[in-house]
Parts: C-alpha cells; structure tokens; sequence
C-alpha cells in the first residue's frame, strides 16, 4: 500500500493459513493449513481415546479462530476454543466430566493460540516468578513466564493443566503451531492461487493499482487495499460456523451452550 501510494504499480493477493485477511472469503493457504490440522487432530482424538486421556491441542490463530473452529468441527472435537469467544473452562470441565460418567473418559479440546478466558472466570494455574518478572524490561507489558518470548505452547499448556485440576483426568498439552504452515498445498489453494495470479496479471493490464483480488464466491474481485489492510477477519459469534459447532455439541466455553 506505501509503495502504491509513492507511483509504483500494485496488486496484492491474500495469503494467511489462518484465513484472517479482511474483504475475502478465503485466503490462500488456508484450506492447506485446514486440511493438514484437521488430519493432525483426528490422530490426536484416536491417541486420546486409546490412551484413555485429555488431549489439548494448540493451533494457529493470535487474533481469529477459522482455522481452530473449522478443524475443529471437522473431527468433531468436545470443545474450541478461539479468540472471539471467552471461555469458562468450567463449562468445558463440566462437559468433559459427563462424557466420562457415559463410559467414554478421552476428549479432544482445540484451542487456538490467542484464545482467553472470561473475565472474573480463569480457572487457568498462575506461574507468575518474582524473579522472572524482575528480568523483563522496564517497559515490557503481560505476564511473566516461560513463554514471554516464545509464546507457542502458552496457552494449551495452561488449558491442559487447569482442565485436569477441574476434571480429575489426565490430560497432554500439543501444539501444532508453524507445522501448519509447511507441507504440499491442496488442490483447492492450488487452484486459487492460480486464480489470484491470472486476477493480479488481469488488474495489471487493465491500469489497475493499490487493489487486492478477492474472492467473493462465485467471483474473483477487486478492492482497495484500504479494506484489508489493519483489519482482520475474525469469526462472527453469531456465524453458522459458530451455530454449527454448537449444533454438534461442541462447548465453546460460552455462556450460551445451547443450538
């Protein structure tokens, strides 16, 4: 967008495997991203429920949960938990708890990584250090702890531990985390990554400059890169992806449980 306002000529295309770009639908590499976690996580839900354990699994996503929400759909995990939606890990304990009173003591929760607790409800252990919090620098903001600068783990290490105090169930924190963003692209991002090339090629040739192609099902558009830059897509708490997980039985650690 700077280089577009100082002459040259631009054309950007969204590329996130977190689906996070604003004024599109899907950006590419996220269906790659999807289709490899949701894999992932369905070893992990059959190694929970051979090891007759918890597993929390950690996925991509500081600000926006698609990626957590529609994997964990895709397997149909007991709970997902994603940055637009506060959790009460109770409610997720609670529903952990009545699975294993039916016979069936495993769970599958995902958890993406910029998820956070309801105000007033964190049921997450403190690890806070004085001498930890002394090394910071004097104008460094947060918590202390292990993950001050490597924050990967942070949060499906602290789910685990709090869910396992709550449900009397051993659990195993993984992460995921960058392995997301490796691997051979699915044909559905091949296919839209060759559609965003020829829509560059085309806005290019036509004069176009300062656009990003987006796709707006059934069409490749134009837009300004105002609307995509300092923006990000984030999950509608009133979404059918968010209706539809719940219509599952997934928690999402919310208040309102029911479809």
């Amino acid at each position: 967008w700077k280089l577009s306002r100082k002459g040259l000529k631009t054309v950007c295309i969204p590329k996130s495997v977190e689906n996070d770009v604003a004024a599109t639908m899907l950006s590419f590499g996220f269906n790659s991203a999807l289709s490899f976690v949701a894999e992932m996580l369905e070893r992990c839900r059959q190694a929970a429920q051979a090891a007759r354990k918890i597993g929390v699994v950690e996925v991509l996503g500081e600000h926006s949960g698609w990626l957590a929400l529609q994997a964990g759909m895709a397997v149909c995990a007991d709970a997902v938990l994603i940055p637009e939606i506060p959790y009460d890990l109770r409610k997720v304990a609670a529903k952990l708890r009545e699975k294993a009173k039916a016979g069936q003591a495993f769970g599958l929760v995902v958890v993406a990584e910029g998820a956070k607790a309801m105000a007033g409800v964190d049921a997450r252990p403190k690890t806070s250090d004085p001498k930890m919090k002394a090394a910071l620098s004097p104008g460094a903001t947060g918590e202390e702890s292990l993950h001050v600068i490597e924050r990967s783990g942070r949060v499906a290490a602290e789910v685990a531990l709090a869910i396992q105090r709550l449900t009397d169930q051993e659990t195993y924190p993984l992460v995921l985390g960058q392995l997301a963003r490796g691997g051979t692209p699915t044909v559905v991002d091949r296919q839209l990554g060759l559609g965003y090339g020829a829509g560059a090629v085309r806005a290019l040739e036509s004069g176009q400059s300062g656009v990003m192609v987006v796709f707006q099902p059934p069409d490749l558009k134009f837009v300004p890169m105002t609307e995509a830059i300092n923006k990000v897509r984030v999950v509608p708490v009133d979404s059918e992806f968010v209706k539809l997980a719940r219509a599952l039985g997934i928690s999402l650690g919310a208040e309102k449980e029911t479809p």
